[in-house]
């Protein structure tokens, strides 16, 4: 059995750290790019798809918190851990709103037909659980993570 030695925890924690922040990075950027391009308000195709859907269409305002304001917070690492939930409610929205046709579907060169949206899903899901880490302004056991 393997020991495992204070610098080796610490190397290790560190490449999680890493980890961590470049998935922040990446998710936060990507996302943050689907919100800009949705100004100015108000989203007009997305009220319509909530007209579509029965829902009221105050939601709509939901996508700036989604995909403007949690993505800012997972690049700079405060409050980490509700910014994900939020861009993970905003994903299921999206899917729930535009692709619930293709839900079950591979898509035309043979991947699934969602996976942008499964990814964005699931990688927000990823630091819901794990939170910022070291490398961000709240701290890796900061009380904003």
């Amino acid at each position: 059995m393997a020991i495992l030695t204070h610098r080796a925890a610490a190397g290790r924690d560190g490449g999680i750290d890493a980890a961590l922040l470049v998935l922040r990075l990446v998710l936060g950027i990507l996302v943050l790019l689907h919100g800009i391009s949705k100004l100015p308000p108000p989203p007009t195709p997305i009220v319509d798809m909530l007209a579509k859907a029965n829902l009221p269409s105050a939601l709509a305002y939901g996508v700036y918190l989604g995909e403007i304001v949690a993505p800012i917070l997972l690049i700079v690492g405060v409050w980490t851990r509700l910014a994900a939930v939020v861009v993970a409610v905003n994903m299921v929205f999206a899917v729930l709103l535009v692709g619930t046709g293709q839900l079950f579907r591979l898509g035309e060169y043979g991947g699934y037909a969602l996976e942008l949206e499964a990814m964005y899903l699931f990688a927000a899901v990823a630091l819901a659980l794990t939170g910022a880490g070291r490398f961000s302004v709240g701290g890796r056991y900061g009380p904003l993570n």
